[in-house]
């Protein structure tokens, strides 16, 4: 069975108003993606689910994590738990801590409060202290809510090791920034959508499938406000690649035969990724 993952699309917009996007390199040893560029994110953890959250959690009329992650399969507690998760992963990953005082997300612009909070960050990773325990030394409340669901790819069965990874999107708080933790990920970039989708035709980086095509989604939004409202009623479906003659098909491609996870074709949208030397790109079915 695929394990429970969450992964976090970050943005921010730069000095030219444009929307940049983080990703982040792993770490050459790493068993899966190796030296890819990613979104930061990582596996569900049992301690997600621990039943302490509620309390550093507000109470947000109409918020429903289950309803948001639009999956009926879920309980009400993994579908928190998933919400936790990326939030965990993020702070692990990248040093960005989505949670709130006093009703604002939290700012990091003093030294002493980034020096403190980076020693919370690195005690986590070491499974010294949780994000229980930093909310009560700090007095937070974790923001569920600046997370919106965005997708659900699961990895293809033809790989060993699969996951069923929930994609988040979320803007860089303001008086944050985002870091590596220079283990599981190494070099880290932001960059427009555009210009990432061109370094990886230009082999400067490397792109796996579900990132691709979610920058390739991103891309055609100039504007974040807009980017954000489309996030907010986007369909979320289960989105399962089916391996077919040295292409990867998507469910709306016109061939795909997995039948729990085919959808209408979209003749308009590319639907298969194909490795062209070495490197993969969308395409259409040929036969559309």
């Amino acid at each position: 069975m695929p394990r429970e993952s969450t992964t976090v699309i970050l943005v921010r917009k730069n000095d030219a108003g444009l929307g940049e996007i983080f990703l982040a390199r792993r770490h050459q040893r790493q068993s899966f993606m190796a030296g890819a560029y990613v979104f930061p994110g990582g596996q569900v953890d049992a301690a997600d689910s621990d039943p302490e959250f509620s309390s550093y959690i507000p109470s947000i009329e109409n918020f429903d994590p289950q309803s948001l992650l639009q999956d009926a399969s879920l309980t009400p507690e993994m579908a928190q738990s998933l919400f936790i998760c990326a939030i965990r992963e993020t702070f692990e990953e990248t040093g960005v801590l989505f949670a709130q005082t006093g009703g604002n997300l939290i700012q990091l612009d003093s030294g002493q409060d980034i020096a403190r909070f980076a020693r919370y960050r690195q005690e986590l990773n070491r499974g010294g202290i949780s994000l229980q325990d930093i909310a009560a030394k700090e007095n937070l409340f974790f923001a569920l809510h600046a997370l919106i669901p965005y997708a659900h790819w699961i990895t293809p069965e033809i790989v060993p090791k699969r996951f069923s990874t929930r994609f988040f999107l979320a803007r860089l708080p303001d008086g944050q920034t985002a870091t590596t933790d220079c283990d599981e990920l190494t070099d880290f970039l932001w960059v427009t959508p555009g210009d990432a989708l061109q370094m990886q035709l230009n082999k400067e980086i490397m792109l796996m499938p579900p990132t691709l095509k979610t920058l390739e989604e991103l891309a055609a939004f100039a504007d974040l406000d807009e980017l954000f409202e489309h996030a907010r009623h986007r369909t979320i479906y289960p989105i399962l690649p089916e391996a077919a003659a040295n292409v990867l098909l998507l469910p709306h491609d016109p061939e795909y035969s997995i039948s729990a996870y085919k959808r209408p074709a979209r003749l308009d949208e590319p639907s298969r990724f194909i490795s062209v030397d070495g490197i993969w790109q969308t395409g259409y079915c040929p036969n559309k």
